[in-house]
């Protein structure tokens, strides 16, 4: 690959890496600095609400700004505001105000480092090659933010607060080093934009094939404008609609998972572990994740996307089956590697998806606008977990939520042949340059060179 995705990927791991250590700290940071729970419970909220806030925005600013330059902006911002934080913390001076503020500008950064990330990942590999960048970047993703990150995060807090602050710091420095080398060598790539597949107008998907939306289509050769151009291209765009809608309610499930599994899992709780248990067992959603990613490449030379995909439904209803069954701790732990797994897997293969049939000036409010979506699914879930928490118990609440991701499962299998002839449709577009393998396999698993996907009707 180029030296552009090496920066890109080196960039990526480092800023991951300060991830996974910042958002486990600046909570630790908040209770070692005597704030109530009410307060700690802040520096989460403020780490977390950029997404519904800004996530339009951040989609809308990585389509006009050069994607290089705004991650070595966001970057230096991020080193600025632990930077600020590990000052307070050596002076003593208004500690949890700064641990707040941190929070918040890791929360607006992820939301443009995240967006700028999927847009920039097209302009530094060939068509052929965007499953593997895209597999490369989950697995260093997995690893770095939510396998190295946390325990380092609390080796550093049992050292000094002082020392995770610079630390994060540091790494985002580090960061922001590796996307000025991005930006030089995305100048001095001198390509033309024609031969990059997602420069040009975006594929309909079947289903958008001939139709009058009386608006902009997917398939416009004019990106729409402004920072609701990407939520109504996503949902004039049936696979990516769709898709989008699979995670959002998929992602109910996960928010409610979230919200009471620690409540079943740590003592005393029905599993009886300790915090530390608990903690290695979060940890092998991130084994899950990083071999599913090893292995994406791979698995979809086997088996076609839409198929790949249905894994990540079954996952879903893995992560909360078992612990509504009472099983045991392995069985409840094969469920969550599998959902880490099926997870990844995707992220992967939507990640492909959006960046081919997306244009490349409109990609940012696209991703952004999935995100927003999905992302706002969460506390959604987390909420009605909450209630139904409050007034039935744990047990039931994950019974309900089974009950929906076998629902959202078997929903989703029943559309798998026609899933499979949108993405094949979007692949065979006979404008667009080599398809990745990822998109040359068919429902019967034939390779796309044997195979002229006519238009569907829908």
């Amino acid at each position: 690959m180029r030296a552009s995705f090496r920066w890109l990927w080196a960039g990526s791991g480092t800023a991951n890496l300060g991830d996974g250590i910042t958002v486990t700290a600046l909570p630790l940071i908040a209770v070692a600095a005597g704030a109530p729970p009410g307060q700690v419970a802040l520096v989460t909220v403020s780490a977390t609400i950029a997404w519904p806030l800004f996530g339009l925005h951040a989609g809308w600013l990585v389509d006009r700004a050069s994607p290089a330059t705004l991650l070595v902006t966001v970057n230096v911002a991020r080193v600025l505001a632990l930077a600020a934080l590990a000052v307070s913390l050596t002076t003593d001076f208004a500690t949890f105000a700064f641990t707040v503020g941190a929070a918040f500008v890791y929360g607006v950064a992820e939301t443009l480092v995240d967006t700028a990330l999927i847009s920039t990942v097209p302009r530094t590999v060939d068509s052929g090659q965007l499953t593997a960048a895209n597999s490369r970047l989950e697995a260093t993703i997995n690893v770095a933010n939510q396998l190295a990150g946390p325990p380092l995060a609390g080796l550093l807090i049992g050292l000094s607060s002082l020392a995770a602050a610079a630390v994060g710091s540091g790494l985002y420095a580090l960061a922001a080093i590796a996307a000025v080398g991005l930006a030089i060598t995305l100048s001095s790539d001198n390509r033309p934009a024609s031969n990059h597949p997602s420069r040009l107008p975006a594929a309909p998907t079947a289903d958008d094939a001939g139709k009058d939306h009386g608006q902009q289509s997917a398939g416009s050769t004019t990106p729409p404008r402004g920072v609701l151009g990407g939520m109504r291209f996503l949902w004039n765009h049936r696979l990516q609609r769709e898709l989008t809608v699979l995670t959002a309610a998929m992602s109910v499930v996960w928010g409610a998972w979230t919200s009471v599994f620690v409540l079943f899992a740590v003592s005393p709780g029905p599993l009886g572990l300790s915090p530390a248990a608990y903690g290695l067992l979060l940890a092998s959603m991130a084994g899950g994740g990083i071999v599913a990613s090893m292995l994406t490449s791979r698995l979809e030379r086997l088996l076609p996307p839409a198929a790949l995909l249905f894994v990540d439904t079954v996952g879903t209803a893995g992560l909360v089956l078992p612990a509504a069954l009472g099983a045991s701790i392995p069985v409840i732990a094969a469920g969550i590697i599998v959902a880490g797994a099926g997870s990844t897997v995707w992220r992967i293969i939507v990640s492909v998806v959006r960046q081919r049939t997306t244009p490349l000036n409109l990609l940012g409010r696209v991703y952004s606008a999935s995100r927003v979506i999905s992302w706002g699914a969460l506390p959604l879930g987390a909420g009605l977990a909450a209630i139904g928490v409050t007034s039935l118990g744990v047990q039931p609440v994950l019974w309900i939520a089974s009950g929906f991701a076998i629902v959202v499962s078997l929903w989703f299998a029943a559309r798998l042949p026609k899933t499979a002839t949108r993405i094949n449709f979007a692949a065979s577009e006979p404008q667009r340059t080599k398809a990745s393998p990822l998109f040359n396999q068919l429902v019967d698993n034939r390779p796309a060179q044997s195979y002229r996907c006519n238009q569907p009707n829908g």
